[in-house]
């Protein structure tokens, strides 16, 4: 049987102000994932939304040990991020997929198609900017049908 996947998306600057409100967010949004079935979390492992979203995922599995954590790399030299919490995460997954060998302008368009391509599920931490990432893999994944939800901040 697949395994049903879910992958975050979200801006890396939060603004103080709002982090605690974007943790407990994540932390409800992962939680009702989880009790719906969802075992496979896919990050693209960004600073803010991706690394927050990670941290939980790994809380979560001491309470449920058959949920799996993925990173989504866009590209192979961001592997030495020498940022010890982001080695602290990478080491607590389960999957590391590389998605382009360097860095190109296109290497995080290609990761997120490739997170949203494969998961059932996208939580989105989304400010209403109009240009990035996090509105491009929004408009993918409605186009996609997938199932979103959407922390407005």
């Amino acid at each position: 049987m697949k395994k049903r996947s879910c992958c975050v998306t979200g801006h890396r600057d939060i603004p103080a102000d709002k982090l605690a409100y974007v943790e407990a967010e994540l932390r409800e949004a992962v939680g009702a994932a989880i009790r719906s079935g969802y075992t496979r979390f896919i990050s693209g492992f960004a600073e803010g939304t991706d690394l927050i979203f990670a941290s939980i995922v790994t809380e979560a599995k001491a309470e449920y040990p058959n949920i799996i954590l993925e990173a989504a790399i866009p590209y192979a030299s961001q592997l030495k991020n020498k940022d010890p919490f982001f080695q602290k995460m990478i080491a607590c997954c389960s999957a590391v997929h590389v998605l382009c060998e360097k860095y190109s302008v296109n290497s995080f368009f290609v990761r997120n198609r490739y997170m949203i391509s494969e998961s059932d599920c996208v939580i989105a931490v989304y400010d209403g900017r109009e240009k990035g990432g996090t509105v491009f893999s929004i408009r993918y994944a409605y186009t996609l049908g997938k199932e979103l939800k959407v922390i407005e901040i």
